[in-house]
């Protein structure tokens, strides 16, 4: 029996191996389609195979693995109808949870987004400069989303929110070209519209902001 194979503490080694799996398809380490083959797996991520497929089956309910029945497991592939998909399902998500947020916000809301967004404009002033700072922006990028949406009063609301940015920002990587100054303006003027319990114009900035992100993805990335 090797060290892999010995009993582990299933949830603390689970949900390591889980975020570790899980960031290297969001961030594009794994391409789409690649093959998770499991043996492979359990060496890189030093972890049994039982935990790699309770680890893949989380993932592919989620929507970044397809399963494929016997042969095993994939990256889930990419497409642009898929993409436009998300973008709609986040803008659903993200506009409805913002109305509440900004309905129900107190101080403490909204020093988290004020926080939340001195933290991102920071990073993409650096990402400006050279690009270097891909997880610490997406850490960041969706700290501030999550912030303009925490009052919303709903975990389920949030989870779903947060499956799906992960998802969009899937494709982001795949076409990455960091597009500076037009995206962080964006994000000055949510920040204004949330203080400002501007709802309209909120809605407004981040459809755009979106919007924009898709057609330069599709312009940029081989969805194939």
């Amino acid at each position: 029996m090797t060290l892999l194979d010995r009993a582990e503490p299933s949830d603390a080694v689970s949900d390591d191996v889980y975020r570790r799996v899980r960031a290297d398809i969001v961030f594009g380490r794994m391409a789409p389609g690649h093959k998770l083959r499991l043996d492979a797996l359990k060496i890189g991520y030093e972890a049994s195979i039982s935990t790699l497929r309770e680890v893949l089956n989380r993932l592919t309910a989620e929507g970044l693995v397809a399963a494929e029945g016997r042969k095993g497991f994939e990256v889930a592939a990419v497409s642009a109808q898929d993409l436009r998909e998300l973008a709609e399902l986040r803008l659903l998500l993200e506009t409805h949870a913002m109305r509440i947020s900004f309905e129900r916000g107190d101080v403490e809301w909204e020093g988290r987004i004020v926080s939340a967004h001195h933290k991102l404009a920071s990073i993409e002033r650096l990402m400006e400069k050279e690009i270097g700072q891909l997880e610490q922006w997406k850490r960041y990028d969706s700290e501030f989303h999550q912030a303009l949406i925490s009052s919303c009063g709903s975990r389920a609301l949030m989870e779903s929110y947060r499956n799906v940015f992960d998802r969009y920002f899937r494709y982001q990587m795949l076409a990455f070209d960091y597009r500076g100054a037009e995206p962080a303006q964006q994000h000055k003027l949510l920040l204004e519209a949330a203080l400002a319990r501007d709802i309209a114009g909120a809605t407004s900035v981040l459809t755009a902001h979106v919007n924009d992100c898709v057609a330069h993805t599709l312009e940029n990335a081989s969805l194939t």
